[in-house]
């Protein structure tokens, strides 16, 4: 399991809308799986599974005609999308609930459907935005639990997304931080730690990202003469 991890605005959604072909990079390529995201896309669609941070779900559908209905976008024979449509009903443990209507679904339950709608092609591949967004703590630790679960049973690479350090560092073996748009550091969670001399992976991602300029901040917040003159009215009025 990979983890990508950054701030708001830092590229992640771009990287990961570009390595699904779903966007082409302004220069430059990439190769997923074997294939190359520009003169190969369909193939790299075809092998990846994508769970964007806000997916768009059918409410007057059932899980199951949910199911059908993206397993037909990538032209799967009926057999086959029955037969998936089973088997993840099990992992996920939505049996007995397929036939009910999406809006009547929980959170948590509709990132269940979300997965499997992410994984119904049986992709080598598949990608996570955010998956614990919005999330209750309930959902959020399901959710980190079917992660878990599917990187160690159903042999798939995963790739997730995220600002939740420890998300990553609980579900990830590999790190990545991106901070506009560049790769800042690679390696293991300990790894990264180590590099920078850190307690703990929060600590390291502070450290990577430049507390100083957090400190630069606070610094011209304090000399700056209209933010003093505001904070002696405030002080004032006390």
């Amino acid at each position: 399991t990979y983890g990508l991890l950054g701030p708001n605005g830092a590229g992640k959604t771009t990287t990961v809308r570009m390595l699904n072909a779903i966007i082409s990079p302004t220069s430059g390529t990439a190769e997923v799986v074997g294939y190359d995201i520009i003169t190969q896309a369909k193939q790299v669609k075809i092998n990846c599974g994508f769970l964007p941070e806000s997916p768009g779900l059918y409410q007057k559908l059932t899980a199951k005609e949910f199911l059908e209905f993206v397993g037909e976008l990538y032209y799967l024979p009926k057999e086959l999308i029955s037969s998936r449509i089973e088997e993840l009903l099990d992992i996920f443990n939505l049996r007995g609930r397929e036939n009910d209507l999406l809006e009547g679904y929980s959170r948590g339950m509709k990132q269940k459907v979300c997965l499997c709608a992410a994984l119904i092609q049986d992709p080598k591949i598949i990608f996570l935005d955010e998956p614990t967004s919005n999330l209750d703590p309930a959902a959020t630790r399901m959710v980190k639990d079917l992660i878990s679960d599917l990187a160690k049973k159903a042999d798939k690479t995963i790739f997730i997304c995220t600002h939740l350090l420890d998300a990553a560092e609980e579900l990830c073996d590999q790190i990545g931080i991106i901070d506009k748009g560049k790769l800042k550091v690679e390696g293991s969670p300990q790894e990264i730690i180590d590099s920078v001399g850190a307690k703990n992976l929060e600590d390291a991602y502070l450290k990577i990202m430049g507390v100083s300029k957090i400190d630069d901040l606070l610094a011209w917040r304090e000399e700056t003469p209209e933010v003093e003159k505001k904070n002696k009215k405030m002080k004032k009025r006390k």
